[in-house]
């Protein structure tokens, strides 16, 4: 199937490691230029050449203005930005009664202000020539909200909001906006967190997948984490489809017991 991607320009935040790096390489496989930000040049040099030549990284913060400044005009310097996906994020286990406001103004400023600083630019320019999209990765904490993951399912709730406020900005446009919620996939951090989890219990790591499903997930209809390059995909016909705006599209392995 043609997306419609040869030499289009998609930024993708936070493409270096996890569901952000197979988002990248599912685009840079349909013929996109992509680029994506970090803030570790040496990382961002590996991750490039692992999604293929027409990669490209910039070193952007964009906990701060100026990063996202940064990477919008890296982007455009290779051609206007088609699609722009919404990566970055942050995640723990922690008791809600401990958490500080330090801590929740963290979250905020990486799973929400990240996104809205390279939006607030990117988007504009997406509606001023009337062409491209942006896809915010949420994640099924957003509707099964999780008690030791207050901060995270709150942040990633609000960025459904967020999502689909600014798409009604594209009314009557060819420029969409439109959100992914992932489930428990298989990246970097959640195998480390499952590895430390089997160790804590005594337990294979198999075994404590196993328990986790039994146990906190036994809705999930798959059993198993999701393969990160399923995500990829799904982004991609997300952000190519033209009948979707506004909406949410989910991938949790059937966790959510919901038809729509």
């Amino acid at each position: 199937m043609d997306f419609g991607l040869e030499n289009k320009v998609v930024a993708v935040t936070g493409g270096g490691t996890g569901i952000g790096f197979a988002i990248a390489k599912a685009f840079h496989d349909e013929g996109a230029i992509v680029v994506i930000n970090g803030r570790d040049k040496g990382r961002l040099e590996t991750a490039c050449a692992k999604v293929g030549p027409r990669a490209h990284g910039v070193v952007a913060d964009l906990l701060t203005v100026d990063g996202a400044e940064t990477l919008a005009a890296f982007a455009e310097d290779l051609g206007p930005v088609a699609h722009l996906v919404n990566n970055i994020g942050v995640f723990d286990v922690n008791d809600f009664f401990e958490v500080s406001d330090d801590r929740w103004i963290e979250y905020f400023e990486h799973n929400l202000m990240t996104a809205i600083r390279i939006t607030r630019i990117l988007l504009r320019r997406m509606l001023d020539r009337n062409s491209g999209s942006v896809v915010f990765i949420s994640s099924e904490a957003a509707i099964r909200s999780i008690g030791n993951m207050v901060p995270y399912s709150t942040t990633k709730t609000a960025m459904l909001g967020l999502s689909r406020a600014l798409a009604e900005l594209t009314r009557g446009t060819d420029v969409r906006v439109t959100s992914y919620m992932p489930g428990t996939t298989a990246t970097e951090s959640v195998q480390g967190y499952f590895e430390g989890l089997a160790r804590e219990q005594g337990k294979t790591v198999p075994e404590a997948l196993r328990d986790f499903y039994r146990d906190v997930q036994p809705g999930n209809l798959t059993q198993r984490l999701i393969d990160p390059a399923l995500h990829g995909r799904g982004v991609v016909q997300l952000a190519t489809n033209a009948a979707m705006n506004g909406v949410t599209h989910r991938a949790d392995g059937g966790t959510i017991r919901s038809i729509f």
